[in-house]
């Protein structure tokens, strides 16, 4: 019998990998290798993807990954998404899905409209949303560390990655964090998230299997005795 496989794509990792975000594609790729999965990273070639991943950036390197989106890969990464192949979007890539990012200065920066949602920044008009969160997802608690001056409103067509217990979210104001489109999740968790929460790690795994191979797949347990007691001590602290 042939051995799993998923192919990974990581987006502009050297134009948005801030706060640690390449700890999230060594997460995927070890929590999958532990378990027999064959990982094949690429940094290009979208139609090959089994799951998708790209992090955060600062309002220049948004501005020219957003060219080179717009010009290359916007359509195939929407048509991808559509097919329910997994996505992982952090902070500036969740920014990104959107309709428009609304800088405090400058042009609007044009979205790819995959979440029904916008972002504006309002520059000292309202605090830098920085520090510890904590949401609700599907009923399990997620941590991670935020850092971003723009505030995300969601539309009616898009459901929120989840509830915030403790922190800023989308915007500070209606409790929403992230969003979700099908199998695409756009999140401000920082930290990496990932290793701070396996469950959701194996989520994405799980469910990249799944659409590749169309059939129920089962994923073998790992001890993840380290990383819970590594949460749980973040959540005495912050909650």
């Amino acid at each position: 019998m042939n051995k799993l496989s998923l192919t990974i794509l990581w987006m502009y990792p050297d134009l948005m990998s801030t706060y640690g975000d390449r700890g999230n594609i060594i997460v995927l790729t070890k929590r999958s290798q532990w378990r027999g999965i064959v990982v094949n990273i690429i940094e290009n070639g979208i139609e090959k993807a089994d799951l998708i991943f790209m992090g955060g950036a600062q309002d220049r390197q948004q501005k020219i990954v957003s060219r080179d989106l717009f010009s290359k890969k916007g359509e195939i990464l929407r048509q991808k998404i559509e097919e329910g192949v997994p996505g992982l979007f952090i902070c500036g890539a969740y920014q990104f899905l959107g309709h428009y990012y609304l800088p405090a200065e400058g042009d609007k920066i044009p979205g790819l409209s995959i979440f029904d949602a916008y972002t504006r920044h309002y520059g000292l008009q309202k605090p830098r949303a920085i520090g510890n969160i904590v949401i609700d997802w599907n009923g399990k608690k997620l941590v991670g560390f935020e850092n971003h001056g723009g505030r995300t409103y969601l539309g009616k067509k898009v459901r929120p990655f989840g509830l915030v217990l403790k922190g800023y979210g989308n915007n500070g104001e209606d409790k929403t964090e992230g969003a979700v489109y099908k199998n695409a999740y756009g999140t401000y968790l920082h930290g990496p998230i990932l290793p701070k929460n396996p469950e959701f790690a194996d989520f994405l795994i799980q469910k990249a299997l799944e659409v590749k191979y169309k059939k129920e797949i089962k994923l073998k347990s790992l001890d993840n005795s380290l990383e819970q007691q590594a949460k749980k001590s973040i959540l005495q602290k912050i909650v």
